[in-house]
């Protein structure tokens, strides 16, 4: 392996409406260029703001919206010959490890369309209605111990299983 070569990815990614610049969880700016400013600090004027933008209100999953997501990135990964090593999907963002030698950006935004795709074709959102937020986060393994600790997060630190019914 070669130094830049890392051995998997850790996703993330959340539905619309439901992380918005400037709330009290802080958000990444994509734009900063030092450590101070690649986070936005809560501001609730800026949350407002952000949520007046919105085309129409939050997308929450419900547990069969949550199984078809499911079901779908482990499907695209199968049929793409990743090896998806921990998925969890909750009602406001979905986590993902996954071994694969591909362009990230473009694994993401691949099991993202896919998603969305399997929940249009269950019935479960309109053709109107955006599910994700843009973009999403895409953390690189480098080696075993990274990949466990993720994958541990992914699967223990979300908290309880939700249920898919």
């Amino acid at each position: 392996m070669r130094f830049n070569d890392p051995i998997g990815f850790f996703f993330t990614w959340t539905t619309y409406g439901t992380w918005l610049h400037g709330d009290d969880r802080w958000s990444v700016n994509r734009k900063g260029e030092t450590i101070r400013e690649k986070f936005l600090a809560p501001n609730l004027t800026l949350e407002r703001t952000h949520r007046s933008l919105l085309k129409h209100g939050q997308t929450l999953l419900s547990g069969p919206m949550r199984r078809a997501v499911r079901e779908a990135i482990e499907r695209d990964c199968e049929h793409r010959g990743y090896v998806l090593r921990a998925v969890n999907v909750r009602t406001n963002h979905a986590h993902m490890v996954v071994l694969a030698t591909a362009d990230p950006a473009r694994i993401l935004n691949t099991l993202k369309a896919w998603a969305t795709r399997a929940l249009r074709e269950a019935g479960l959102v309109d053709k109107d209605t955006s599910v994700w937020t843009k973009g999403g986060s895409r953390r690189w393994l480098w080696n075993a111990e990274d990949l466990a600790a993720a994958a541990d997060y992914v699967i223990n630190g979300q908290g309880p299983d939700l249920p898919e019914v």
